[in-house]
This record gives C-alpha cells, sequence and structure tokens, in this order.
C-alpha cells in the first residue's frame, strides 16, 4: 500500500465528508486570474496540469466538478471537454441560479455541495455550500467565509489541493495514488 503523505485537519475531513458536487470558478480559480490577450484579441489562458488530475480523480471517485463562470472562451471550453466536466455555466455573472440547476440536474442539495472562488461573485454560491474553499490569492471578503483556504494560489494548485481534501474526506485518496504507484 503506498504511503499517505497529505495530513487535513479532523474537523475539515468531517465538514467535506458527504460531499457530491463541487462548483468551480475559472478565473483566480482554475487560472491565475490574469486576462492574456493575443493581438488579435483572443483570450490565451494557462491552467495548472496538477488541477486537472485532481479533477479527473473526483469524477473516478464519484463526485461531479462544477464549473460556473462569468466569462467563455474557446480555450476554456476545450480544457474543460477534455477533463470530461459536463456541468458548465458559461457567461454567468448571477452564479447562484446556476448552481441551483445543476443541483437540481443531479439531485443534490447544499449539503452535499462544496465550492471553490476567489472573488465576489462567488460569495452567493459558497454561503450554501457545506465546504466553502478559497485560493491563497483569493479577495479577503471571501477567505473570511471560506472553511478552507488553499496553500496554492488558482491556477498554481489550489483546485488539486481541494480536490485531494475531498479524495481523503470521502475515503478513496489512497486506493487511487496506489493505482498510480505500483
Amino acid at each position: 500500500m503506498a504511503t499517505v503523505a497529505l495530513n487535513f485537519p479532523p474537523e475539515l475531513l468531517l465538514k467535506a465528508q458527504g460531499i457530491r458536487v463541487v462548483f468551480f470558478d475559472v478565473d483566480g480559480v482554475l487560472t491565475d486570474g490574469g486576462l492574456h490577450f493575443t493581438e488579435a484579441g483572443e483570450t490565451i489562458k494557462r491552467f495548472c496540469t496538477l488541477d486537472g488530475h485532481g479533477l479527473k480523480l473526483l469524477q473516478r471517485a464519484g463526485i461531479t466538478p462544477a464549473v460556473i463562470t462569468g466569462r467563455d472562451s474557446k480555450p476554456l471550453r476545450l480544457r474543460l471537454a477534455a477533463l470530461g466536466i459536463e456541468h458548465v455555466h458559461y457567461g454567468t455573472e448571477d452564479k447562484r441560479p446556476a448552481a441551483e440547476l445543476t443541483l437540481t440536474a443531479l439531485g443534490l442539495d447544499w449539503c452535499q455541495a462544496a465550492a471553490m472562488g476567489d472573488d465576489w461573485p462567488d460569495l452567493a454560491v459558497m454561503r450554501r455550500c457545506a465546504l466553502a474553499c478559497a485560493p491563497h490569492n483569493a479577495h479577503i471578503e471571501v477567505k473570511a467565509i471560506s472553511h478552507y483556504v488553499t496553500e496554492a494560489s488558482g491556477g498554481d494548485g489550489a483546485v488539486r489541493e481541494l480536490c485531494d481534501l475531498l479524495l481523503v474526506a470521502s475515503g478513496q485518496y489512497a486506493s487511487l495514488l496506489e493505482e498510480w504507484a505500483q
């Protein structure tokens, strides 16, 4: 059996148990929050492969990643499609109704949901979820309502930290790690 190096506080693991869906913002969470444009005006985004692998592991563990973002771009659509993320709301400024649509579609409730956001548009969803998380570089008001603030910044492994927490809390982390450690 592979040795597990992760260690989360017991009260955080208890809060993370029973999570079946996780809502993620994009800019500042799945990316570093910077907006990069080509001369032609196209958006360029940088995504962290650690985060991507974490999202795939969540899906293998039966936890649904969902994305609610105020923006829309071809690079974002390509990345989310490559990760197999099916529940996505693009160009959504009011994120709570979008989250409620996803919960209804999955037959879940807020008590089975987690969210990771970095700025004010994410607050309404985060406040309703059983587990609210923020990347290290999130706005202070978002950090203030979060149950967990990651050590990593958005776009640089913050999503993976949340994924790892949920996998440990679900009891599936060690078995998934073992598959890769053989």
